[in-house]
């Protein structure tokens, strides 16, 4: 048990120092592509963050553990918005950009759904469903990626130190953040499993809550020092799309290596409505009662709401 616990405190401090180097390449990034702060949050920044999920859903499926491939990806979204977008609000409220519910958050919330319907047709996730997920996530890079440089959105709030950043030290700090946020994760989810197990909770609550806290870590860590030094739109940015990458990458990659079969009831009765649930919220959220904002209290809210569903987990 000695030893699962530091692999847990290990595992943090390796994911904190991932998330700050993650960040730092990635401002220095959307300088050198000219890119937006909010479309280098929803690639470079969800792509490396999305990886622990990735990694610990394929290996799962490999080894016929399906409801740890869809646990972990149905719990790290709730936890992407309930603990990590509400502890990120409640440190500094985020501005909400109108790309936000005109085009990011609608991308979600149909992925979402579009889940929710594969799933509960048959109970299982194809290799056909799965490469119809992989090549939305395609289209709706192109899609970001045209319309970011149509916009001409430049960075704003950023350190301009960073501006001058040769690529060799983009480079490192990428490899850097990556390989701290692997291991980090390797270490906490493995450290956190033990854990679950001596304490003989069942495989699908190790799956949505230790799991998919583990692997959702780098989104926290990224998220907050991203919000403490006002880089809120990769902030928002780098949330929406983990949970993006999560459904469409994650999944549609482990599904055309191995095809996902639901096994736990739960899943589909209780945890993939609140996967809904906490996706649909936040539209209400970003229009009351203050426009364009997501407040502490809103902040708030939205981690009680994720207490509330953490403690329903365990007591069922």
């Amino acid at each position: 048990m000695f030893y699962s616990i530091l692999y847990v405190v290990i595992g943090f401090i390796l994911l904190v120092i991932g998330g700050e180097f993650l960040v730092r390449s990635s401002v220095a990034l959307s300088f050198k592509l000219k890119l937006s702060r909010m479309v280098i949050g929803l690639t470079v920044v969800s792509f490396a963050t999305s990886a622990p999920e990735l990694l610990v859903s394929i290996q799962a499926a490999l080894n016929g553990l399906s409801d740890i491939s869809l646990g972990n990806v149905v719990g790290s979204n709730i936890a992407n918005i309930g603990l990590v977008l509400g502890m990120t609000a409640i440190i500094s409220p985020l501005l909400i950009d109108k790309d936000f519910y005109k085009f990011n958050w609608p991308v979600m919330v149909v992925l979402s759904f579009t889940l929710y319907l594969m799933l509960k047709n048959d109970g299982i996730l194809n290799r056909v469903e799965g490469l119809i997920l992989f090549l939305a996530l395609s289209l709706y890079l192109i899609i970001l990626i045209r319309r970011s440089h149509k916009d001409g959105d430049t960075s704003k709030e950023v350190d301009d130190s960073l501006q001058k950043t040769s690529n060799f030290k983009i480079v490192m700090w990428l490899i850097i953040g990556g390989l701290s946020l692997y291991f980090g994760s390797e270490l906490l989810v493995n450290g956190a499993e033990d854990i679950a197990l001596r304490m003989g909770v069942s495989e699908g609550v190790i799956a949505v809550t230790l799991i998919a806290i583990g692997t959702s870590v780098p989104e926290l860590a990224a998220s907050i020092i991203a919000a403490l030094k006002q880089e809120k739109a990769i902030s928002l940015g780098n949330l929406i799309g983990s949970n993006i990458f999560n459904i469409a990458s994650v999944l549609g990659i482990t599904s055309m290596i191995q095809p996902i079969t639901v096994k736990d009831e739960t899943l589909m009765e209780v945890n993939i409505y609140w996967m809904l649930a906490f996706a649909v919220v936040l539209l209400p959220l970003a229009f009351i009662p203050k426009k364009m904002i997501l407040s502490r209290v809103k902040g708030l809210f939205i981690f009680g709401a994720y207490c509330i569903f953490i403690a329903l987990i365990f007591l069922k």
